[in-house]
């Protein structure tokens, strides 16, 4: 099975073969405010996740999802400009959960119950710079590749490491 590795100092995103060999990499960007685990800092969690579900799967490139469902909306930057400061959630969703209680799963570090992503944004949005608020963002297109690549079930190592 594929294997996902993030770099938040790289601002990188890594999919590796069983072997560990590298298939792709992406530019990303994670948390504005850093790498952590509690709820509310929006930070993104450190540590072993899985790829929880897989939701969008045929939706049109630039879908928007509130609450992890379509809105029937379409970004544009027109739809941007009515809603200045959205943080849009676009075109597919790989939802993590974190594999290491007390670190990033359960309680106040849950990675599931804070809803972290990776996702697609804006291609306004700039990869390679922090930017969210906890989740990684990926290009659409990217997005679209990665989300084709890993089943259900895959490995996501989030690393404050280079």
């Amino acid at each position: 099975m594929p294997r996902i590795r993030v770099s938040i100092p790289a601002q990188t995103l890594t999919l590796a073969d069983d072997a560990g060999g590298p298939l792709r990499s992406y530019a990303v960007s994670t948390a504005s405010n850093g790498a952590g685990e509690r709820r509310g800092s929006h930070c993104t969690p450190r540590g072993h996740h899985v790829v929880r579900a897989k939701i969008g799967a045929g939706a049109p490139a630039n879908t928007v999802f509130v609450g992890r469902r379509p809105t029937g909306e379409i970004w544009t930057p027109t739809l941007a400009a009515q809603y200045p400061g959205r943080d849009w959630i676009l075109t597919r969703i790989l939802w993590l959960s974190g594999c290491e209680p007390g670190f990033n799963r359960l309680g106040e570090v849950d990675t599931m119950r804070r809803y972290i992503y990776i996702h697609g944004t804006p291609e306004t949005m700039e990869m390679g710079k922090p930017g969210s608020i906890g989740c990684i963002r990926m290009r659409n297109r990217d997005l679209v590749e990665l989300f084709d690549l890993v089943p259900a079930g895959t490995s996501v190592e989030i690393s404050a490491d280079l």
